[in-house]
């Protein structure tokens, strides 16, 4: 049970994005367009999480390692069930964009 709560929570070990990334691990940034016009990590794909589901074709391997972000987290999580519910295996939720991009 505590397990559990803890992997609801977000409580588990630390993840190292930056090493994800170079082993491949690809961005995608879950906010609106104008948002991500805005600012964004570099490399980083834009699908608004509101079209995730009809734009799952722009991320072909399931096996990708995908890390999301949006502004704060919220759509980043959203989009993190959409991608996991449709059969991707390595999804993590990098919340913030600006937080993520500092630990890259």
């Amino acid at each position: 049970m505590l397990t559990f709560l803890k992997r609801l929570l977000g409580l588990g070990p630390a993840i190292n994005y930056k090493t994800l990334l170079q082993q491949g691990a690809i961005i995608v940034d879950v906010r609106s367009k104008g948002e991500f016009n805005g600012g964004h990590i570099q490399g980083s794909l834009n699908i608004p999480v509101d079209v995730l589901r009809q734009n799952l074709n722009q991320l072909k391997n399931k096996n990708q390692v995908i890390i999301t972000c949006c502004a704060s987290g919220m759509r980043s999580a959203s989009a993190k069930s959409i991608l996991k519910a449709s059969g991707y295996t390595e999804v993590y939720n990098g919340g913030g964009w600006s937080s993520l991009k500092s630990k890259l």
